[in-house]
């Protein structure tokens, strides 16, 4: 069903009502289906809130606001927030049209959460149908202790020592660091507490949502993991893509390393990418006295779709990329530039026995990556021939960057 591509035909008529009932009333459209992932096949709701019903949707951040006391007209100034509250509305009454839950009983029938951006859509739940569903908010991050951690020079080594005292002294993160409600998402997730339970990423998350203390400190926490893909890989797997990392460091530097480190991350703050160059400083020294060399590829761009490859090509032919790079033809991208010019650059100039290659385009193919690369080169090898993954987060709630990396050998 689809309102939008005039999709109609693929649900009984009833349900075609339903869903048109829905639209009307919030003024939204909605796009329903299915999709195979895998063996499996997910049903898959869509909403589009270009242009709600507005009395609807102020209706209902007031009930919020009644029900819940979080301050919807605070943070009305931001789009993001705004998003999540008027898809929850519509949200929920197609999951109703579409017959979600009927005929279970309210503990066979279960609302998850996904960190903040859920907490609308269990609102909704919680005031249109009154204790008829189960709900469970999954904490992927704290939003608060993120923040408190990237913001201030100490990062997670003063922020992780204050939880931690705190712990023995009673005392709650508010206490420590001051009212914190300027961030739209602290005191939405303090309402997390009004779910039937709470999952936690990782382990850390589980202390850092206690520190919010009040319903928190007795909340039900459960310590649920991400799941990381376990792959078998063969001495001969890893030494073969070893070889592929070596020759193409080989092409682009000069030389065949004797150790091939990696970084394959997001180019985002908190994985805090200038330490590598910290440790690389000192393996530089060591390296030297060994007369050995080494390489570190870092793959993170800000442009996740990448670039067009006939561009990497130019690139490359004219100045050498990604070994080197420009920042004022659509190479460099926003957070990429400082990244590169500020701490990439520098520790080259200075390292006599390493090198960092700030590769900034996803895909580690010749075809993605230009014709440097070995012809036989594909992602898997980065994973496998590397000797070491680094991974230094100043705030990392799961570490599924760090583990990963286990799985090939």
């Amino acid at each position: 069903y689809g309102s939008l591509q005039a999709i109609f035909d693929g649900v009984p008529e009833e349900t075609r009502l339903a869903l048109q009932r829905v639209e009307q009333t919030f003024e939204v459209a909605i796009l329903y289906g299915r999709r195979r992932f895998g063996r499996h096949e997910h049903e898959v709701l869509l909403v589009d809130v270009t242009s709600p019903n507005r009395q609807q949707m102020d209706t209902f951040r007031h009930h919020i606001w009644q029900n819940y006391g979080f301050d919807c007209a605070r943070y009305g100034w931001n789009p993001e927030l705004n998003l999540y509250l008027d898809i929850a509305p519509p949200l929920f009454g197609a999951l109703m049209a579409l017959g979600v839950g009927d005929g279970l009983d309210a503990n066979d029938k279960f609302i998850i959460a996904h960190e903040w951006l859920g907490l609308p859509l269990v609102f909704a739940a919680q005031m249109t149908q009154p204790n008829q569903w189960r709900t469970i908010f999954y904490a992927h991050e704290t939003a608060t202790a993120r923040r408190l951690v990237e913001e201030h020079s100490g990062h997670d080594t003063r922020f992780y020592n204050t939880l931690f005292k705190a712990q023995e002294w009673n005392l709650t993160l508010e206490s420590l660091f001051g009212n914190q409600d300027d961030l739209f998402k602290h005191p939405m997730i303090r309402q997390a507490v009004r779910c039937d339970n709470i999952f936690a990423v990782g382990d850390l998350v589980v202390d850092e949502l206690r520190f919010l203390g009040d319903g928190f400190t007795d909340a039900n926490i459960d310590l649920v993991y991400n799941g990381i893909p376990s792959t078998n890989t063969s001495l001969a797997e890893k030494l073969e893509s070893k070889r592929r990392l070596q020759k193409y460091c080989e092409n682009l530097l000069g030389y065949i390393p004797d150790y091939v480190f990696t970084h394959v991350t997001r180019l985002v703050y908190s994985k805090s990418l200038w330490r590598d160059m910290r440790v690389m400083e000192h393996l530089d020294r060591m390296l030297a006295q060994e007369d050995k060399r080494a390489v570190l590829f870092v793959l993170s761009t800000s442009v996740p779709a990448g670039r067009r490859s006939e561009w990497v090509y130019a690139w490359e032919q004219q100045y050498g990329w990604p070994v080197g790079h420009r920042g004022d033809n659509g190479d460099l991208i926003d957070a990429e530039a400082p990244y590169f010019f500020n701490v990439v650059e520098p520790f080259n100039q200075r390292a006599s026995h390493s090198r960092v290659v700030f590769v900034n385009q996803f895909g580690w193919s010749q075809d993605r990556c230009g014709q440097r690369m070995p012809a036989d080169m594909e992602f898997m090898d980065i994973r496998r021939g590397s000797d070491l993954e680094f991974g230094q987060s100043i705030y990392e709630p799961f570490g599924i960057a760090q583990v990963e990396p286990l799985t090939f050998g």
